[in-house]
């Protein structure tokens, strides 16, 4: 089994897939109670935002593109107008973002796609998204959960340590481990579990020194113990947004 080697690494016996589901829904509902208000950082009002939006996200923060998508979504409000943008003009508005150059061709080459291919429509689905340039089952799955209503999991670099910390899985392929984790939880939960599983990694469950000391998931992760199990010393970890 996927977590045998998880839970023995932490003094546990290896887990049944009954045992396994039962803690990872049981983690969702704790996530839940501490995250009530988990959600999309990033700013938008329509699909077409949103895509553009997590597409500037790549080795960028939130809090960094959201300081960019009002100026970029003002000049272009339509995908017409992305499709047709000025290359230079685009790449100074989204230069502080990082690797301008290919987001911009991946902005400009989505929206002409979109309109060659979808009627200037963002597509309502995984497989017709994931042709689009620029955008992969990461970024598909984020505008399909919260810009459409279908259920996904965003497997971002939060997601896949904190779900293998949590002994959920020991894939490291995105795919595999989108897969793994959705077998564990109602499909109905995949969009709103992926807020709470990134915020939770962004504010206690840290890459280097998690708060393990004040993590409500304590009981019931095997990784416990990676970070300060002190209160007051893990307490001094805890971030808090927007980030910078």
């Amino acid at each position: 089994m996927a977590t045998n080697a998880a839970t023995k690494a932490a003094g546990r016996k290896p887990e049944s897939r009954l045992a396994l589901v039962r803690r990872a829904r049981r983690m969702n509902r704790i996530l839940a109670e501490t995250y009530p208000d988990a959600h999309c950082e990033l700013d938008f009002s329509n699909p077409l935002e949103l895509l553009v939006a997590t597409i500037l996200s790549a080795q960028c923060t939130d809090k960094r593109v959201n300081m960019v998508t009002p100026v970029l979504f003002a000049k272009y409000p339509t995908v017409e107008d992305y499709a047709a943008a000025d290359r230079a003009e685009m790449e100074e508005i989204i230069r502080s973002t990082g690797f301008f150059r290919a987001k911009t061709n991946s902005i400009i080459g989505m929206a002409q796609a979109i309109c060659e291919r979808y009627g200037g429509e963002v597509p309502g689905r995984l497989k017709d998204l994931v042709t689009l340039p620029g955008v992969g089952r990461k970024t598909a799955n984020v505008v399909l959960g919260n810009a459409f209503g279908v259920p996904g999991l965003t497997v971002d670099t939060h997601f896949q340590r904190l779900v293998r910390r949590f002994g959920w899985t020991e894939e490291t392929d995105p795919v595999k481990i989108e897969h793994a984790v959705g077998e564990l939880l109602p499909k109905s939960e995949w969009t709103i579990f992926s807020h709470r599983v990134i915020w939770h990694g962004r504010r206690i469950c840290h890459a280097r020194r998690p708060a393990c000391g004040v993590c409500p998931l304590a009981a019931l992760c095997p990784s416990y113990g990676t970070g300060p199990t002190d209160p007051a010393q893990a307490e001094k970890l805890v971030r808090s947004g927007p980030f910078s």
